[in-house]
């Protein structure tokens, strides 16, 4: 399945004429002021500049590149610095399609990818009839990325781009687990970001210079990152995940709380809500919106008892008030 851009393609056109698309700069700020904020603000927009050539030179080096594509800040940026470098008919955004995907984030990436012209890709696949996957016993991401990738660099062979470049940046390259970086690396996938130098406070700094929508979206992992470590994931544990993190966020907006981030997990023992510190705070201050999120939650499946905790990645266990399977607050 496709979604054409500017112009749909059955592999790489013949180079971008003329040199690539410039990066803006920092505005003008005026009459020279002699502070210290100036200076930093100057060597921050310096710092930045940089930091977008040698992603520009980094991926233009690439000749045609096939992005896996998730629509978050991170492959946008590679998405958008290959159009950029290399002009549309020599870049394309891949994005693998399957239950672990919120249909929410698919339309998002759609749209971002429209935006910044470039022509999308979104193939379907079956990470669930891996039995690696599927088992979740702390390698996941490895089966998940072996298989999402090896569709993609299938796509870019038969279709001529000459190499696949995932979103991964330096801070990714320092994290003590991360499997999926095995995967990639057996499948020889590019990492311009990290190549680059780029983190991720110096993705995020060249998402707002070249004003791409995702520039502040928060981290969206796939929903199997929700299913914890030893319970086997299904297509039934992540409808139910994606339903309840909908439930959560439509309950939120009918009480006029704004969320950055918002997690459904699923424990071995029902389940936990994860809000960021401030939607927390708020919810926690106000009376019987706790209980409200829990029942709600509680009534969209079988999901046990329930806790309400802050967002903290990684997070294992938060004490916190439980409601019951039948809606009954038990503490």
């Amino acid at each position: 399945m496709t979604d054409a851009g500017p112009a749909a393609h059955h592999g790489p056109a013949a180079p971008a004429a003329g040199p690539a698309a410039a990066v803006p700069g920092a505005a003008d700020p005026g009459p020279a002021r002699d502070t210290a904020a100036d200076g930093a603000d100057a060597a921050d927009a310096a710092d930045t500049e940089a930091a977008a050539a040698a992603l520009l030179a980094e991926v233009g080096g690439l000749g045609s590149v096939a992005v896996a594509y998730s629509g978050g800040v991170d492959s946008t940026v590679v998405l958008a610095a290959a159009v950029r470098a290399l002009g549309p008919g020599r870049a394309v955004a891949v994005i693998a399609d399957s239950p672990a995907l919120a249909r929410g984030e698919l339309a998002l990436a759609r749209a971002t990818a429209a935006d910044l012209g470039a022509e999308l890709v979104v193939l379907d696949t079956d990470e669930l009839s891996v039995a690696g996957y599927r088992a979740n016993a702390g390698d996941r991401c490895y089966f998940c990325k072996q298989t999402v990738l090896g569709r993609v660099a299938g796509y870019a062979a038969e279709n001529g781009f000459a190499h696949v470049a995932t979103g991964t940046h330096l801070d990714d390259r320092r994290a003590a687990h991360r499997p999926g970086l095995r995967a990639a690396k057996e499948l020889a996938a590019a990492e311009p970001l990290a190549a680059a130098g780029l983190g991720k406070a110096a993705v995020r700094a060249v998402a707002r210079a070249w004003g791409l929508p995702v520039a502040e979206k928060p981290g969206m992992p796939c929903l199997a990152s929700r299913i914890a470590v030893g319970i086997t994931v299904s297509k039934d544990r992540l409808h139910l995940v994606e339903r309840a993190e909908e439930r959560v966020r439509e309950t939120l907006d009918e009480h006029r709380v704004g969320a950055r981030d918002v997690r459904v997990r699923l424990l071995k023992q029902g389940f936990r809500i994860e809000l960021d510190a401030p939607a927390h705070r708020e919810v926690a201050a106000a009376q019987g919106l706790g209980d409200t999120l829990l029942r709600e939650v509680a009534a969209v499946g079988p999901l046990g008892e329930g806790s309400l905790a802050p967002y903290r990645t990684g997070a294992v266990s938060t004490a916190a008030r439980t409601v019951s399977s039948d809606g009954a607050p038990t503490r």
